[in-house]
């Protein structure tokens, strides 16, 4: 029997569960917002990134990562965050990285074209990122918005893993469509990690997967 490509990611085993519970139980932070490169802290820890479209769940998981409810502040107006958000994970460990959410062009163009080149300045500037995680709506699989962000990574040749979010929404009878067609826009990008996180923030669903990948990151 062949494995199908880009597995879903299993239960952690007990050891990485603990190393995953441990550094999201430690004190975690907002440092600050960074708007241009020069505001970038100093690449001192590891570091991991949060993408994902604008309403994709991103400020939901990682308050349920956190465990701190308003950690990550969720706008009511699709893209208006407009800075990357740092903050520390561990004590001073770690840092996660909340990047603006993409998608909408509610900005006036030239606010969105410096965004989008501090975007890609952070992303090709930051020897210490280990990991970018690419959140997909669960119930829409993946868009063309986010193909150009994956092949964005893939230029700055920064490895990214795909976590379907609000996977509690899809119906059972839609699940094997919705997997195939992610993997197979997963296939396209040579720096897709081979494994699918799939996740509901509202249900707890693959919490401790994603936090047992972040704490064992090297």
């Amino acid at each position: 029997m062949t494995s199908l490509p880009f597995p879903l990611a299993q239960t952690p085993d007990e050891f990485s569960a603990e190393r995953g519970r441990l550094l999201f139980a430690g004190q975690t932070e907002f440092l600050k917002g960074v708007v241009a490169m020069s505001g970038l802290p100093p690449g001192d820890r590891i570091e991991v990134c949060f993408a994902g479209r604008s309403n994709v769940g991103k400020s939901s998981l990682i308050n349920a990562l956190t465990g701190r409810k308003g950690l990550a502040r969720a706008s009511n107006t699709p893209g208006r965050t407009q800075e990357i958000n740092f903050f520390t994970l561990g004590g001073d460990s770690h840092y996660l990285v909340d990047l603006p959410g993409y998608g909408f062009a509610n900005a006036p163009l030239a606010v969105v074209e410096k965004w989008q080149r501090l975007l890609k300045s952070y992303l090709a500037g930051r020897p210490n990122l280990r990991r970018a995680f690419v959140l997909i709506d669960a119930r829409h699989g993946v868009k063309s918005v986010d193909e150009e962000i994956m092949s964005l990574l893939d230029s700055a040749a920064v490895t990214f893993q795909c976590v379907l979010t609000k996977a509690d929404k899809v119906k059972e009878k839609d699940r094997d469509s919705m997997l195939s067609q992610v993997r197979g826009a997963l296939a396209k990008h040579p720096a897709a990690f081979p494994e699918i996180v799939l996740t509901s923030s509202e249900k707890g669903d693959g919490i401790s997967v994603l936090r047992s990948i972040i704490a064992t990151l090297e």
